[in-house]
Formats: structure tokens, C-alpha cells, sequence
């Protein structure tokens, strides 16, 4: 059994009448060739069914037409149950599909995988780098722009870099605004975690929105997940038996404490009004379902692929930051 011959620039080129140069013009994409001649030479590839070596077009192009969006999270954290992951991996894969660009998905939860990345991308395997829940001063965004290699951010990086973000302060003062127009008056809050601009900014905006209204405040941390919020709901209670809301910087962390108060008979909204941040879908079917921040997750992801595929294509005009609006949801636990 003979394996078929894979078709080569040259024969494209003999079937079109033109030369090897052209051939190559025309499948890296170029716009000087002719109308007519271009028509031939797709042709000719269409029936010899040629398809370009990826490796050499890229020596010749200085691109691989792929862009890496890069989660400084463990496997276990990012494959959870928080919807946010799949939502921004949704968001940044749907714009670089349409502009037909492979996303290379890739955690770095470690230090070894933190210099994975960085040896991955300056080897020159990724044409941009995006990167969404970066915790803590994470230097990797600032290396890698330093080297060269277009960087977008999801939240305001430690890097001078383009970042795209949302309104979370505004969109915590709604929430907490709400919950002092319906009469609370011992509003606590459990705080998302503290080395995350989200986590730094919904804490930032409770006690600033508390404070116009001449309320304390009482805080709990969480980590934005599920049982985070259970035990903090739980640490409030003890806390303060008389709390009569609770604002949860994530939904995830509103749906432990709803699971908690139930446990303590605590009736949610009579006796604890509570309220998440995100929107998630679950949160129109939790019992009772969530009063929530909708933040535009996949829009998010959306708005950073737009900025990395200007950045790639030399734009001059990228913004440093774009910051998306939140909106306060509201159902029955508030």
C-alpha cells in the first residue's frame, strides 16, 4: 500500500500557470496579487487539495494564528463549579473562532506552570496572551509585555497593559443602596478574596456605600466559592445574631449562605435579605431564587479577544481598559 503523496506549492503551481511565489502569496493571505490570477491558484488548491504547512507559513508570515488565554488557577478550581471559567473561555473562543484564530487554553495554579507559560509563549507558539483571574501581583503579564508579546488582561492588571473589566463598585452600590431603601440596617458582607481586584473592589464598594449611609459594616472573607460562603455565613451569624442582610461577593458564596441560614431558621428575605454578584443562571433557581449583579462575563471575554486581535493586527488605537456596566437582578431573596 502506497501513502498518497501531500500536494506541494510546486504542483499548485504547475496546475495554476504561475509561480511558486505567487502560490505562496496567495495562501499566506496576500492582497497585490491579481483578482484572476488569485482564482486560479485557489483552485488549483482546491483540487489537489493542498493544505499549507502551518510551520513554514508561520517563517514566513511571523504568525500561528493562535492566542492563549491563560488562567492562573489550579485544574480543580478552573473545571469547578463556577461558572465564571467557562463563561470567559466562551466569550474569548467565540471571537477568535470568528476571526479564525485557535484559542490555547492553558493553567498556571504553580510556579512550574507559571514558567511553562512564559517559556511557551516566548518561544514565539502564540501570537498574544490573554489572562483572567490573576491573583495578587502576579508578575508573568509584566514579563511577557516586556518581551514583546501583546498582553490583554481580564481586571485591572499589576502590569501596564490593556485590561478589560466591569463596573464592580457601582454595581455593589446598587446592591447594598437596595438593601438600605428596603429598611436594613445591619448589612454584612462576605468579601471575595482579598490578592483579587474583584475581590478588593466589592469589598471596596460595601463599606464606601455603607458609610454614605452612616451604617457599620461587618466583614467576612470568602474565596468566591461555594463552601467559602457557607462557613462565612456561618462566622456572621456568631458574629452578630441580629444581621438582618447579607451582600456575597459571588453567587457561589450567596448560595452557601443561603444554604447556611436555612440551616440556622433563619427565613430568607423575612428575617436575612441576601444578595450575590454575577448572575449565574443556577441563581434563578435557588430556593428562594437570587437577587444578583449581573456582570457580562462572556461579553468580558468577548471584548478582550476584540483588543488582542487589534493589538496583533498593529492597530494604534487600543484602549488601555475597557469597563463593562453591571446591573442589579432582582428576585425574591431581596
Amino acid at each position: 500500500m502506497t501513502t498518497r503523496e501531500r500536494p506541494t506549492l510546486e504542483a499548485v503551481a504547475r496546475r495554476a500557470g504561475v509561480s511558486r511565489a505567487t502560490v505562496s502569496r496567495v495562501v499566506n493571505g496576500s492582497t497585490t496579487v491579481a483578482a484572476g490570477i488569485r482564482d486560479a491558484v485557489n483552485r488549483a488548491v482546491d483540487e489537489l487539495g493542498y493544505v499549507p504547512n502551518q510551520a513554514a507559513r508561520s517563517l514566513v508570515t511571523q504568525r500561528t494564528d493562535s492566542i492563549a488565554l491563560i488562567l492562573p488557577e489550579t485544574a480543580n478550581r478552573v473545571f469547578s463549579d463556577d461558572l465564571f471559567f467557562p463563561a470567559i473561555i466562551r466569550g474569548v473562543g467565540m471571537e477568535l473562532e470568528a476571526a479564525d484564530k485557535q484559542l490555547v487554553l492553558m493553567m498556571t495554579g504553580s510556579t512550574a506552570g507559571h514558567h511553562r507559560v512564559e517559556r511557551y509563549a516566548v518561544a514565539g507558539h502564540v501570537d498574544g496572551v490573554l489572562f483572567a483571574s490573576i491573583h495578587g501581583a502576579d508578575p508573568l503579564p509584566g514579563l511577557l509585555a516586556a518581551r514583546g508579546i501583546p498582553v490583554v488582561c481580564s481586571g485591572r492588571p499589576p502590569a501596564p497593559v490593556p485590561y478589560v473589566d466591569v463596573d464592580h463598585a457601582g454595581g455593589v452600590a446598587a446592591a447594598v443602596r437596595h438593601l438600605v431603601a428596603s429598611g436594613r440596617r445591619r448589612i454584612a458582607t462576605i468579601a471575595g478574596p482579598q490578592d483579587m481586584v474583584a475581590g478588593l473592589e466589592r469589598l471596596a464598594g460595601y463599606r464606601d456605600t455603607l458609610g454614605e449611609a452612616g451604617l457599620p459594616t461587618l466583614v467576612a472573607n470568602g474565596d468566591f466559592t461555594r463552601d467559602s460562603g457557607v462557613s462565612a455565613m456561618r462566622e456572621l451569624l456568631e458574629r452578630d445574631r441580629g444581621l438582618d442582610a447579607v451582600f456575597a461577593a459571588s453567587d457561589l458564596m450567596a448560595h452557601g449562605a443561603l444554604q447556611t441560614l436555612r440551616a440556622a431558621g433563619r427565613r430568607v428575605p423575612e428575617d436575612v435579605a441576601v444578595i450575590g454578584f454575577d448572575d449565574f443562571e443556577i441563581s434563578r433557581y435557588s430556593d428562594p431564587p437570587l437577587t444578583t449583579v449581573r456582570q457580562p462575563i462572556a461579553e468580558a471575554g468577548r471584548t478582550m479577544a476584540q483588543l488582542m486581535l487589534r493589538l496583533i493586527g498593529g492597530a494604534e488605537d487600543v484602549p488601555e481598559s475597557v469597563v463593562l456596566p453591571t446591573e442589579l437582578v432582582l428576585r425574591e431573596s431581596a
